[in-house]
């Protein structure tokens, strides 16, 4: 029962430092930090932080072009903070790591 309990509370950290992060990235880069965690909308405001049309939201539904278009707006984000490839590769695969370094790090978003 105490795992459960440790378990739950790890997961709940976890949310709060993601949450927190994503919010931050939104507000470096001049956009509101709650629209983050709006479900939709979050992912139009991203489009316009890296500067693609509202269209890719519909990009973002087809399976198989989601993945590619996931990972190319992952990597517009990384450049828009300037950041390169290998930054990327950590939103990516290490998202626990690296969106908390990008959101609450000095990270900041250039225009």
């Amino acid at each position: 029962m105490t795992s459960v309990v440790v378990s739950l509370i790890l997961i709940l950290a976890l949310l709060v430092l993601m949450v927190a992060a994503f919010w931050r990235v939104y507000e470096k880069a001049g956009k509101p930090g709650w629209a983050s965690i709006v479900p939709v909308y979050n992912t139009l405001v991203l489009l316009e932080i890296v500067k693609k049309p509202w269209w890719w939201l519909f990009l973002l539904m087809i399976p198989i072009v989601n993945f590619i278009i996931g990972v190319w707006l992952t990597n517009l984000v990384s450049k828009r903070f300037g950041q390169g490839v290998g930054f990327t590769l950590g939103l990516i695969f290490l998202p626990f790591i690296f969106w908390p370094l990008l959101g609450l790090g000095d990270y900041k978003c250039q225009n």
